[in-house]
């Protein structure tokens, strides 16, 4: 009788309740719409069986609404035949994924903030020079003064655009700069 009872949990029941079943069968469904919505080269860094990336892609390639949701569904019972394991490392990568664009897309706002700052006040461009040293400053200077030119006279924004792909190469190079020096300073405590 107290073998029986041990194997119980806190509740009395041996087996998670019929709303946990779902909930875990919904995450899951989730989980399977989310991959289906990937783009296409995030979807083939996916751990998935061949099985579940067929029934996937087979779900991208369909346009009838019904036909969608019916082969969704069909996603989710694969993604319920999955272990543990395979679930999780899943999860993981995709998380993995979402974080990487979020990553991504926070530094193109932040390219944004920057060109703006540096065409309303030409202290900004100084200040960006001395945090990024490798950018070149007429480059710089002459694209600013393009791209206010532009603004001014409503033509196409050429020099705009030109002005964030500075920006992004500039900081770009600044970060791959500081990196080599962490190495190679990491090199000079390893040699002391």
């Amino acid at each position: 009788m107290n073998d029986a009872v041990a194997d119980q949990d806190d509740n009395g029941y041996d087996r998670p309740s019929k709303s946990q079943l779902k909930r875990d069968m919904e995450a899951l469904q989730e989980l399977g719409q989310a991959l289906v919505d990937l783009p296409k080269d995030a979807l083939k860094r996916m751990p998935m069986t061949e099985d579940l990336a067929d029934a996937v892609h087979e779900c991208r390639r369909i346009t009838d609404h019904e036909g969608k949701r019916r082969q969704l569904q069909y996603v989710g019972r694969m993604m319920r035949g999955l272990t543990e394991a395979e679930v999780a490392a899943l999860r993981t990568k995709f998380e993995e994924h979402r974080g990487v664009n979020r990553a991504a897309t926070a530094r193109l706002h932040w390219i944004e903030r920057t060109r703006d700052k540096l065409l309303a006040d030409d202290a900004a461009l100084t200040e960006f020079i001395r945090q990024y040293p490798a950018a070149d400053p007429q480059e710089g200077r002459t694209l600013i003064r393009n791209a206010r030119r532009e603004q001014e006279q409503s033509r196409p924004p050429k020099s705009f655009r030109e002005l964030f792909q500075w920006i992004k190469d500039a900081s770009t190079q600044g970060a791959v700069e500081a990196d080599d020096e962490r190495a190679d300073e990491g090199r000079e405590d390893d040699e002391a």
